[in-house]
């Protein structure tokens, strides 16, 4: 079944075989088997995670100082974008900052603009959360995301979440596109998970049961042609037992989550015990009476917002490790609507991740065999000789980004600058007149995770020679990287590879 997804746990792969494809790539090769490190060049260029140039994090006055009298950022989010891509983020303004890296807040709004779309993006949430605690109390029925024989004026086809044949909810779909601040009934977002517009209906507070909630997507015509078998087929349906499945299989993951978030929020690790209960019986949380308040309340804020992401991305719906890369989420961001649209947001890279045909990840892993091929053909010979050369021993650390090898706070540092490179990719930035110095040290990419990922197999390359001949033995010595990794070094290697080697790496 479909909804049953690979199961990635902290001590075991996926079963399945592997899907090789090889073929549909063109390998660049290099004749100098150099380490990733190139520290004794003289005419290096300093990478902007070097120890010697970094400098200290964003700090409040400074995030402060980025915006205007209006409050809209200085320069476009620039400014923003390089002081986070050199420099990290203070702890204190990360709930701040990370709507912006993620895109729930525009570069270019007013602080006026982003109050009204943090108004509607609570009502989105909200009628998400209803129609989840709908579709648990319910026992038969199919969900399904129905084709709406309508068209929007800028060309969307219309879909909307389909409804049991005895229900009462109201699947009217609105076709008008609406500017930024119309006082319309309905509120428009952008869908930072799948590139399609998530539209929800906001007919009147007084019709807010959870029968007249209305949730509907439009999906471009370029996106209905690269995921549905032709022009007229229903791209998705999902049935219930989808849906209880995904329950079932987040509950489970929500109460074994880790608890290295607890220091990071400590409004949410003294939360009293009457709190958490309370929480936990919202989402329908079991099985949780061993656990402190404090991770009864993480589990059931976990459980909340990913039934709500799975209803709102049923393509994807939920996988285990998705719950690795909400936890951190959770722990900086204390509101829950405001944690799921930043998690949307993530997730636009990051479902390719858990496609069932992993194409995503095939595709990742490719990247990663490019890049070590292109910079050591030494250790790239050696891979072919144990046949690993398709680099499935970093297959966890492409699931959830390095969660598992880097501490919290590592782990925060890298997806923040990771965050800030694909910010400044979506914006164009790169191709600006920022992009003039840039060039001379690492110009921003989508697949700056990628390069991080073959620098931590590249410090290990001799290791990796001299001692490993199986892919098995690779994988071990992965796993054992957990908790012995530095991430600005890592910054720093990787800022290497992709100044030798962006141009060739596609």
């Amino acid at each position: 079944m479909k909804a049953l997804r690979r199961i990635q746990t902290k001590s075991s792969f996926p079963s399945s075989p592997w899907t090789h494809l090889r073929s549909a790539f063109v390998l660049v090769t290099s004749s100098s088997p150099a380490s990733c490190s190139s520290s004794s060049d003289p005419h290096r260029l300093k990478s902007p995670w070097s120890r010697r140039k970094r400098k200290k994090p964003l700090t409040l006055r400074r995030w402060k100082r980025l915006f205007t009298p209006e409050g809209r950022l200085r320069n476009g989010g620039v400014d923003l974008l390089k002081k986070v891509r050199s420099r990290g983020i203070d702890p204190s303004i990360r709930s701040e900052v990370w709507p912006f890296l993620l895109g729930v807040c525009d570069f270019n709004s007013s602080e006026e603009e982003r109050g009204v779309t943090r108004t509607w993006r609570r009502k989105a949430y909200e009628r998400l959360r209803r129609q989840c605690r709908r579709l648990q109390r319910q026992n038969s029925g199919t969900l399904k995301l129905n084709k709406i024989n309508k068209t929007t004026q800028d060309g969307h086809s219309s879909w909307s979440l389909g409804q049991d044949s005895d229900s009462s909810c109201s699947d009217d779909a609105f076709t008008e596109d609406i500017g930024y601040m119309s006082d319309v009934s309905c509120k428009l977002d952008r869908d930072y998970s799948t590139g399609s517009r998530l539209l929800v209906s906001e007919s009147s507070d007084s019709d807010s049961s959870d029968e007249n909630d209305s949730v509907q997507i439009f999906t471009s015509s370029e996106e209905r042609d690269e995921n549905s078998t032709s022009s007229s087929s229903v791209y998705i349906s999902r049935t219930k037992e989808d849906f209880v499945t995904w329950q079932r299989i987040i509950r489970l993951d929500a109460v074994r989550a880790d608890t290295e978030w607890t220091p990071y929020s400590s409004s949410q690790a003294m939360v009293s015990e009457e709190r958490a209960r309370r929480a936990a019986e919202a989402v329908f949380l079991k099985d949780y009476n061993h656990l402190e308040p404090s991770k009864i309340f993480h589990a059931a804020r976990l459980v909340a917002v990913l039934e709500a992401y799975a209803l709102h991305d049923p393509e994807i719906g939920y996988c285990q490790g998705m719950s690795d890369l909400l936890s951190p989420i959770l722990s900086v961001i204390p509101e829950d609507y405001e944690a799921f649209w930043c998690f949307v947001g993530f997730m636009k890279k990051a479902r390719q991740n858990f496609r069932l045909d992993e194409v995503g990840i095939t595709r990742q892993l490719n990247i990663v065999s490019k890049i070590i091929k292109s910079k050591d053909s030494q250790l790239y010979k050696h891979l072919e000789k144990v046949k690993a050369e398709d680099c499935f021993f970093v297959y966890r650390m492409v699931l959830v980004m390095f969660r598992r090898e880097l501490s919290l706070e590592q782990t925060l540092h890298l997806w923040e600058v990771v965050w800030a490179d694909q910010a400044a990719v979506r914006a164009g930035i790169g191709k600006s007149s920022w992009s003039h110095r840039i060039k001379q040290r690492a110009p921003p990419t989508d697949d700056l995770l990628l390069y991080t990922i073959a620098a931590s197999v590249l410090q290990r390359r001799k290791l990796i020679i001299d001692k490993y001949n199986s892919m098995e033995e690779i994988l071990w010595e992965c796993h054992s990287m957990v908790g012995k990794l530095d991430v600005w070094k890592l910054l720093d290697d990787a800022h290497d590879l992709i100044v030798t080697l962006h141009t060739k790496i596609t």
